[in-house]
């Protein structure tokens, strides 16, 4: 397979990814690798949808904000329907589970009447961390489109990919920065938000 474009899934690091922007289908994920293979898939998603999800994703942000939750959305479609919603509540509801994620892989679940959220794509307004790439690939969730990086706690593709982990049983394709800069200003707003609360109250 050494120097050929391969449509295949597997455990691969972001880097070996790339995009097929031009198939009017859909989307494809191709890779270009001499020593892992693992299935052969196609990304399902209609073509120019990406930004409609994760918009629905900065709507489900802005509910986190307005209540002081650090402003972090996501949203699960399958089929082209909305399946879960979830935005940040870790520190309303004194949980480190809550995050965006988190509640709407829950939400999903409970719609769709199991654990398993085959055919579903997560969009997320940051880089899924640790926990929540884990609950991803346990729920066996088939894409995940991300906007802003996270360098402090990315795990796909930022700081590690633990959804392309080959000694995993799931792996997930990931698409990164579908309106980065966008979900990068809410959180960037929300923290000089916070920032000026805490020198006006100090006065």
């Amino acid at each position: 397979m050494s120097g050929e474009w391969n449509r295949a899934c597997g455990a691969l690091p972001a880097s070996k990814l790339r995009i097929d922007r031009e198939k009017e289908s859909g989307y494809y994920v191709w890779l270009q690798s001499e020593n892992i293979y693992k299935g052969v898939f196609t990304i399902v998603m209609e073509s120019g949808k990406q930004e409609e999800y994760m918009r629905a994703a900065m709507e489900e942000a802005q509910k986190a904000a307005a209540i002081g939750e650090v402003p972090i959305g996501a949203v699960i479609v399958r089929n082209g329907e909305i399946v879960g919603r979830g935005f940040n509540l870790r520190e309303t509801q004194k949980d480190p589970t809550l995050h965006a994620e988190m509640i709407a892989i829950r939400e999903a679940s409970e719609r769709l009447g199991g654990w398993r959220l085959i055919g579903c794509t997560l969009y997320v307004t940051l880089e899924p961390c640790p926990m929540c790439a884990g609950a991803i690939v346990q729920s066996r969730i088939e894409q995940v489109v991300y906007g802003a990086g996270d360098p402090k706690a990315g795990c796909a593709g930022t700081l590690m990919n633990l959804l392309a982990e080959p000694r995993f049983n799931h792996q997930v394709p990931v698409v990164e920065g579908v309106l980065a800069d966008e979900c990068a200003q809410m959180l960037k707003d929300f923290f000089r938000g916070l920032r000026k609360k805490r020198q006006s109250d100090q006065k």
